[in-house]
């Protein structure tokens, strides 16, 4: 049988929706919404940069920034990253924690004087590095379910498969091998007993109810969910400084994905209130793994303009983000059965059951929404300033295609569409200047990017954050401290949206890090 199945992993690519350890909504989502980055000074301040300038932050966000630099520097963040995740299923809590260092940002900035033909005074190129999204985390859950199992969801999902598409060995086409119901049926958990009147296959399982409203199965669930990786951006960008009056820039983006996941879902003591003595399952593992890289492009527009010496009104444009996107998948079920006569006849006793999927390889694009940005600071004489950014994003207008035939995503396109909505991200900061001395604060709030709310809870981000910073002629450093906290939601599984299980989760993050700039 698994040799046979390296054989026919071809056929597996065809067939991207059949497992996946996320739905392609949640990892469009997840590569659109990322939060603001740059370096320590722009992020003590709230992330606020469509309207200031100055800081090698401005590549990123709105590279008419870069034309007020009035010299070359070298900069370069380490930082630290920790996230916190507290959640609750069927009135259990639990909490986990995960930190990791790294080094979210570095720039090179070289500043070139013009001779102030036409208003040209100075132009600024800028190499600049930036982690725009942070994968990495831990949460888990456990409590005993009363209403449904997996298993249900596994009998669900079969509805309508010919079996002999499960097993290399029954002379189907075998497409649906690597997929939750073909690891279930293989496995035992899950049998074709009947088919309905249209004769479309109907599945059971030695662990269903039988419809029978008497009899309440309860079994203990528990999950742990454990993920890593970056999303990060390099950007080629150059600012042009008009009469110190009008900047404008230009940039390009080269973004890059590394992501990894893996669940570990596990059920055990089952109880059937009618007859409680029947315990033919001890338990069942499932293990699922996703590895996805991606690499893409993306272009921002930016203008800044200075009406009076002490206002500056800033506005971006990023452009979608094109990625390429290659996934892997498996999943392995396990099934400890109690030397459990299947069908009764003595010929097949079970007690360890083992199935695997191929290692399943996609490929596909991915089309992230773009970002219309609108800034403004007002500067308080030589003691500081404040400054507010406004973002709008269109979540709904995130896309997937595929060149190779056969592999539609209308229905994932659908999905997105109908599932998330524009948002208004707003940002808001300030710094006050002593000396050689520098505090800022500020904070951001990021709206819900779905349409409806889940358990009456929103999934708006909400961050404050502060920082100092000492700067010199030639060297400065500057420290940031940002704290987050959002909540959300995960399902195991859906049987229906009534009765499908349901986690909350209250997410916080910290983050620290250190811009060191050198001057030259």
């Amino acid at each position: 049988m698994k040799i046979m199945s390296k054989v026919l992993a071809g056929i597996a690519m065809l067939l991207p929706g059949l497992v996946m350890a996320q739905s392609f909504t949640e990892t469009a989502l997840m590569f659109s919404r990322v939060k603001p980055a740059g370096s320590a000074r722009i992020m003590s301040m709230g992330g606020v940069q469509t309207s200031l300038g100055g800081d090698y932050s401005s590549a990123l966000s709105n590279p008419a920034g870069l034309g007020m630099f009035n010299r070359s520097e070298f900069t370069i963040s380490p930082g630290f990253y920790g996230a916190n995740v507290n959640s609750e299923y069927l009135g259990n809590k639990s909490s986990n924690s995960k930190t990791n260092l790294h080094i979210p940002g570095f720039s090179l900035v070289f500043q070139t004087e013009q001779d102030g033909r036409k208003g040209f005074l100075s132009g600024t190129f800028a190499v600049s590095y930036n982690r725009i999204n942070n994968f990495n985390q831990t949460f888990s859950y456990s409590g005993t379910n009363s209403n449904n199992s997996i298993i249900d969801f596994f009998m669900d999902d079969a509805y309508g498969i010919n079996p002999a598409n499960f097993d290399y060995q029954n002379g189907g086409d075998n497409s649906y091998f690597n997929s939750l119901p073909g690891l279930a049926y293989n496995t035992y958990l899950i049998d074709n007993v009947d088919q309905d009147q249209n004769g479309n296959d109907i599945y059971g399982s030695p662990l269903q109810t039988f419809g029978d409203p008497d009899d309440i199965r309860r079994v203990n669930q528990n999950e742990t969910i454990r993920t890593e990786g970056t999303q990060s951006q390099w950007n080629l960008s150059y600012g042009a400084n008009m009469g110190d009056k009008l900047f404008l820039g230009a940039g390009l983006g080269l973004s890059t994905v590394r992501y990894r996941s893996e669940k570990q879902y596990s059920e055990s003591d089952y109880f059937f209130e009618l007859d409680p003595t029947y315990n033919p399952l001890e338990r069942l593992d499932l293990i699922e793994e996703l590895q996805i890289r991606a690499s893409g492009i993306n272009a921002t527009l930016g203008a800044i303009y200075r009406p009076l010496d002490i206002v500056q009104v800033g506005l971006s444009y990023t452009t979608p983000t094109l990625l390429s996107v290659t996934d892997v998948y498996r999943a392995e079920l396990t099934t400890a059965w109690n030397n459990f006569d299947y069908y009764g006849d003595g010929q097949t006793i079970l007690n360890t059951e083992n199935e695997y999927t191929d290692e399943i390889i996609s490929e596909y694009s991915l089309r992230t929404p773009g970002k219309l940005s609108a800034g403004a600071t007002v500067f308080l004489g030589k003691s500081g300033f404040i400054s507010a950014d406004v973002d709008v994003i269109n979540y709904s207008g995130a896309r997937y295609s595929s060149g190779i035939s056969g592999i539609p995503f209308d229905s994932d396109n659908e999905n997105i569409k109908n599932a998330y909505q524009t948002t208004t991200n707003v940002r808001l900061g300030g710094e006050f200047r002593l000396d050689k001395l520098r505090f800022r604060a500020g904070g951001s709030y990021m709206a819900d990017p779905f349409r409806t709310e889940q358990n009456n809870s929103s999934r708006a981000i909400t961050s404050v954050s502060g920082g100092l910073g000492y700067r010199t002629q030639k060297f400065y450093v500057d420290f940031a401290l940002v704290f987050s906290q959002g909540a959300n939601t995960y399902r195991p599984y859906r049987v229906n949206m009534a009765s499908s299980p349901l986690v909350t989760m209250d997410n916080k993050t910290t983050f620290g890090m250190v811009t060191v700039g050198f001057p030259f």
